[in-house]
């Protein structure tokens, strides 16, 4: 017995030497299985079986459990339950919903929104989360993508909904605030009446019909268009993407800390759909502060916290603490993190378990860093690939589109070698597209790739995959950037800064800032005929029209703008020149939000921005 437990021992030990992840591969492949086997249940099962019966599920389960802590006020899971009862009751017969009928949410980080998108999922109707950044134009445009004719906001947006009400007038559209009256003419206040409503249960026949295939949310992405697409979210992506936290090793015992937007897949989708799926406490803050997030830890006993590349950056910035290391998180579940945030962050917060992640709110292929290597966004096997096929191939960054051979077929990407990454469209791996919005549907469709007449998801983005089948992200193609953990639409802010009184044409583009992630958003500009560059007007053009990301944070005024062949605006040598004013010959001015207007930008000013002196 003793020969043979040694025989195993060693194995074991040989094993681990030679493949020091194989058992992280195996945990992860054993827990996709069960999830899988999970997912079929449910689809097959009569009704379907959605997030929602996960959530009333929970319901029976512990009633009085907290589900949601939110400013100092706690609500459990059956008082929620209660509260979505009541919305659904009053939107029902004010609003004359019906199964299918598509309804906007204007709202903050705060728990209306989500009994709100509860009650209405009770009555079957799918929910476009809107930005609540957005305004005007854009507001619009993500209201008309979904074809809802009932928008819901609050009070405290009460501003934004005013400049576009006529509008929506126009379009017939109704609007109701989730507070009581005060001075808006055209709308509906719903406050009294959600008080005295009945919490009963809503009869399971109002969602009758609704499927696996059904749209549950519209999540709303930048795109090359300029305008947001709204991206369609079925109730069998809704299940995949709440199974993250179960496959990054989240428990029924956790609690999970969101302060990311819930218009965001990350906080709605893994982290709110996620909390849903496991049944444990959410800790909802309305926006990330940094000088508050490891309070908030130790207060309500976190253990699972959420962040984007910027906010563990904050984190890291913030004055040392003797109780860093005093607070109970051990995981923490994001995207878009530098290595070196990575180091520093564990180096000064402690063990925590980093699971980095990588997905397109539409797309159809994704990765889990599971092991918590430093610096990857995640890791190939040989299952995952199985179930959702997917390859790197070789990119033209110049011409902005795939490398193809004499057969006119792409070209695979080797080992170590940065390609663009596509996912196979199967029927395991769908990609449903943009509602409303066939044209943006088809340019992320890549044709012909392996073989003639297959079809793939074109992410986008530029990926390499290691010798030891790690994955990490390199770059963004196309119009599209990220900054402040956003995507910045070029074109939108663009057409933006045309509309100050002196500038022709604006070409934008991100560049790189040292010691931030993403890119800042930067724009050449030409001027109109005998106009000089008004940097105090172009400065209230962008911050009226703009979401504070998306304003371009540096100007480069140029006699002309550089296009191709096929008449597009060039942008690498942009992107490789950025701001430097010892390398530019241009005029250069930089975003001053103290003084509220584009100033000069000069060396000294260049070397405190690239030294962190002046923040973006």
């Amino acid at each position: 017995m003793f020969i043979w437990l040694s025989v195993v021992g060693g194995f074991l030990l040989i094993l681990r030497t030679r493949f020091p992840y194989w058992l992280d591969d195996c945990v992860y492949i054993l827990r996709s299985l069960l999830l899988a086997i999970r997912l079929i249940k449910y689809k097959r099962s009569k009704p379907f079986y959605g997030v929602l019966d996960g959530f009333l599920a929970a319901v029976r389960r512990h009633p009085d459990k907290t589900f949601l802590h939110f400013e100092g006020e706690c609500f459990s899971y059956g008082e929620v339950d209660r509260r979505s009862n009541r919305l659904a009751r009053v939107l029902k017969q004010e609003a004359r919903l019906r199964e299918g009928d598509a309804v906007a949410l204007f709202l903050g980080n705060e728990p209306n929104l989500v009994w709100t998108w509860l009650g209405l999922a009770k009555l079957g109707c799918p929910v476009a989360l809107l930005n609540f950044n957005i305004r005007s134009k854009s507001l619009l445009h993500c209201f008309s993508c979904c074809g809802a004719k009932v928008l819901v906001t609050s009070a405290e947006l009460q501003e934004a909904v005013e400049e576009v009400l006529p509008a929506l007038r126009e379009r017939g559209v109704n609007v109701y605030f989730l507070s009581k009256t005060f001075k808006l003419q055209g709308v509906n206040f719903l406050a009294d009446k959600i008080s005295k409503a009945s919490d009963q249960p809503m009869p399971k026949d109002l969602r009758a019909n609704v499927t696996v295939r059904s749209t549950a949310i519209y999540i709303y992405t930048s795109g090359t268009t300029g305008l947001p697409k709204a991206a369609i979210i079925t109730h069998e992506r809704m299940w995949a993407a709440s199974f993250l936290q179960s496959l990054c090793g989240v428990t029924r015992n956790d609690v999970f800390y969101i302060n990311l937007p819930l218009y965001h897949s990350s906080g709605f989708l893994i982290g709110l759909g996620g909390c849903i799926e496991r049944g444990i406490s959410v800790v909802l803050k309305r926006k990330f502060s940094a000088s508050q997030f490891w309070d908030d830890c130790r207060e309500h006993n976190v253990t699972v916290i959420q962040y984007i590349g910027e906010t563990m950056r904050y984190l890291c910035n913030t004055p040392k603490k003797d109780n860093e290391k005093d607070h109970k998180v051990r995981i923490a579940l994001g995207n878009g993190v530098r290595a070196d945030v990575w180091s520093e962050f564990l180096k000064r917060f402690g063990d925590i378990k980093v699971k980095e992640l990588y997905a397109a709110t539409e797309g159809n292929i994704g990765f889990i860093n599971y092991t918590s290597k430093v610096g990857a966004v995640g890791r190939m096997n040989f299952f995952h690939r199985l179930i959702f096929p997917y390859l790197l191939i070789k990119f033209d960054i110049e011409k902005e589109e795939p490398i193809r051979n004499a057969q006119g077929l792409c070209v695979e990407a080797a080992t170590g070698e940065t390609g663009l990454l596509v996912g196979k469209v199967t029927q395991r791996s769908p990609f449903v597209g943009y509602a409303g919005n066939e044209q943006q549907t088809e340019k992320k469709r890549l044709r012909d790739v392996l073989k003639k007449g297959d079809l793939y998801f074109n992410t986008g983005d530029l990926l390499r995959f290691d010798k030891d089948n790690f994955v990490y992200f390199q770059d963004r193609v196309g119009d599209t950037f990220r900054w402040k953990g956003e995507n910045v639409a070029t074109s939108e802010v663009a057409d933006v800064l045309t509309l100050a009184p002196c500038i022709l044409e604006a070409n934008v583009y991100g560049v790189k800032v040292n010691g931030n992630e993403g890119r800042a958003g930067m724009a050449a500009i030409t001027l109109k005929e005998g106009e000089d560059f008004d940097c105090a007007d172009t400065y209230r053009q962008a911050v009226n029209y703009l979401p504070v990301y998306a304003c371009p944070r540096f100007i480069r005024v140029q006699p002309s703008l550089e296009m191709t062949g096929t008449f597009k605006l060039k942008k690498v040598k942009l992107v490789e020149e950025g701001f430097n004013p010892a390398l530019i010959s241009d005029p250069l001015y930089y975003f001053n939000a103290a003084k509220k207007t584009f100033a000069p930008m000069t060396t000294e000013v260049y070397s405190a921005i690239t030294r962190g002196l002046i923040k973006l």
